[in-house]
């Protein structure tokens, strides 16, 4: 029995439109359904029935954690579905590396969730945005897929380590120490490495359904940049307002300003969880030890952010 591919739609450039051939657009115009109708031979690349669901329709930097619940929560329901092989979903780019995160610490690992986007509208010349959904529901429907991915441009990247490192080009996307873990050429699956990757098991899968999770606000978790002549003043003003976590975008190999590293002591102090990542976008730092706080893993300022944010709604 040929499986279902579910495409859940969330808006983005990929779903945009504006003056044809031109750069100025509005993101997240078209419907789902018509992002899908618009593109022969997905139906025949999912090699079965494709089931078309819209969960939101926003341009992604006004992503936001009700949408996450929301598509977290469609995404396990189908995923539980034995009738379903993948799931595909449609994104805006500006924050498709966090949403692609935050589903990988929460879904199970057994099928394929793969996130894509476009860099161009739909109404562009040569929009990038079809073939992207082309290349990920072949994705999707690839028997040996597992896990959350990003794919794009031909390139599949893994959670952990994508990026989006440039806001123009249509090769915006990249793992920057790990590189891509294949690619889709020609309608086929190619693997880095020759095998598959693993699938990592999601370390909050529990959270789907608890209460804590599903209903009412998720811990507020802030990001504070350590710079040049930081006072600190920030941190304090964010303890004060009431933030559970802070993490930290530190210099170089998780060093801090002075001033930033004494308001960060006193928000330890107060309770508030924090957690330190590294401005640079390659490499990892060292592991922080004798500090009142952790370092954030090798995880990027923004995907620390969800991870914080997981935890204490854990706790």
């Amino acid at each position: 029995m040929n499986k279902k591919t579910v495409i859940l739609g969330t808006g983005g450039t990929i779903a945009g439109t504006g003056a044809a051939g031109g750069h100025a657009y509005t993101a997240a115009q078209l419907t789902t359904e018509e992002l899908v109708r618009g593109i022969p031979g997905l139906a025949q690349a999912a090699g079965g029935d494709l089931v078309i669901e819209e969960v939101a329709r926003i341009d992604s930097k006004d992503m936001d954690h009700a949408v996450w619940r929301r598509l977290a929560q469609r995404c396990a329901v189908h995923l539980a579905d034995s009738r379903v092989g993948g799931i595909v979903i449609t994104h805006g780019t500006d924050t498709i590396e966090e949403t692609a995160w935050l589903l990988h610490e929460l879904l199970p690992a057994d099928k394929p969730v793969v996130l894509t986007c476009a860099m161009r509208p739909a109404t562009a010349l040569v929009p990038d945005g079809p073939q992207n959904l082309l290349d990920a529901v072949l994705l999707a429907s690839h028997p040996e897929a597992r896990g959350v991915m990003v794919c794009a441009l031909g390139s599949i990247f893994d959670p952990c380590d994508v990026s989006k490192v440039h806001p123009q080009r249509l090769n915006a996307f990249a793992s920057l120490d790990g590189g891509p873990l294949g690619w889709v050429e020609a309608g086929q699956v190619r693997w880095a490495h020759a095998v598959p990757p693993s699938a990592a098991t999601a370390r909050h899968g529990a959270l789907l359904h608890a209460p804590a999770f599903t209903d009412g606000a998720w811990p507020r978790v802030e990001i504070a940049l350590s710079h040049a002549g930081c006072d600190g003043a920030l941190v304090d003003s964010m303890v004060a307002s009431g933030v559970r976590g802070i993490v930290v975008a530190a210099t170089g190999n998780g060093t801090l300003h002075h001033a930033l590293e004494a308001a960060l002591e006193r928000a330890a102090d107060a309770g508030v969880a924090v957690r330190v990542a590294s401005r640079c976008p390659l490499g990892r730092m060292a592991a922080i030890t004798g500090q009142p706080w952790r370092d954030a893993g090798g995880l990027s300022p923004v995907k620390a952010r969800i991870s914080l944010m997981l935890e204490l709604v854990a706790a």
